[in-house]
């Protein structure tokens, strides 16, 4: 089984963490973003959506993380809290993955890329009120997690971990690198985070997070690399 995957995207750490964490056995094959790879006339051979992570089974080629994700679930046996049997519980993981991607997901991502591509592409910093407002966004995400996913329960589920915590993490950690820290003068996510990061092992949690939370590295990859310089226009359409 084949992974393809860059560890600077939230999804693909998802991913990798699982499959780490559990000892399943794959191929890491990486598929450099700040490079463009995704754009490569090979790797769209591989997937015409021309994004990451990728699984791929002997011929099967799945995309999309969360799919990803319950595809290794059902194919290797992991444990049962991962992605309950129980209908509610399970229910209530898909919940959380259905709700994520247009606000933990959606707003964390944007809060890193206007910190490290929006001034490849713009030449210039961000404006303060898109980055406040983006911020806010973000702030008031976390507050949802708080409050309506993880109230006062150990995990978003209850005494164990789910996909569904693994997901949230790996989001949160994104801004990280840019030196927006979500879980500042938030109790109760520090505390989870600490949980979490014990579930996966706290080595394989901080390796996989080091590319990501070295942002700086990632923005001289960019200006020095003359094939993204060419798709400029297209990340141009997501910062206007």
């Amino acid at each position: 089984m084949e992974l393809y995957l860059d560890l600077v995207s939230p999804p693909c750490r998802a991913v990798y963490l699982f499959a780490e964490a559990l000892k399943i056995p794959f191929e890491f094959k990486l598929v450099d973003l700040s490079a463009g790879q995704q754009y490569s006339e090979e790797f769209g051979k591989l997937s015409v959506v021309k994004k990451v992570p990728v699984l791929k089974d002997g011929s099967f080629v799945l995309t999309e993380s969360t799919a990803i994700l319950e595809y290794l679930v059902q194919k290797c046996s992991v444990a049962d809290h991962w992605f309950p049997a129980d209908l509610q519980q399970r229910a209530r993981v898909n919940e959380y993955l259905s709700w994520q991607h247009l606000n933990l997901r959606s707003h964390c991502s944007k809060v890193f890329l206007l910190r490290t591509l929006y001034p490849f592409v713009m030449g210039s910093e961000v404006p303060k009120e898109k980055m406040d407002a983006a911020v806010e966004d973000m702030k008031q995400s976390l507050n949802l997690l708080e409050e309506k996913f993880l109230q006062n329960k150990p995990f978003i589920v209850g005494n164990k971990i789910s996909l569904a915590d693994l997901v949230a993490m790996v989001e949160i950690m994104q801004p990280l690198g840019t030196g927006v820290d979500g879980f500042q003068g938030r109790p109760k996510l520090m505390a989870w985070r600490d949980r979490v990061k014990k579930e996966l092992g706290e080595k394989l949690f901080d390796k996989t997070h080091e590319a990501v939370l070295n942002s700086s590295g990632l923005q001289q990859k960019m200006q020095n690399n003359s094939e993204l310089q060419k798709l400029k226009p297209l990340f141009i359409k997501y910062f206007r």
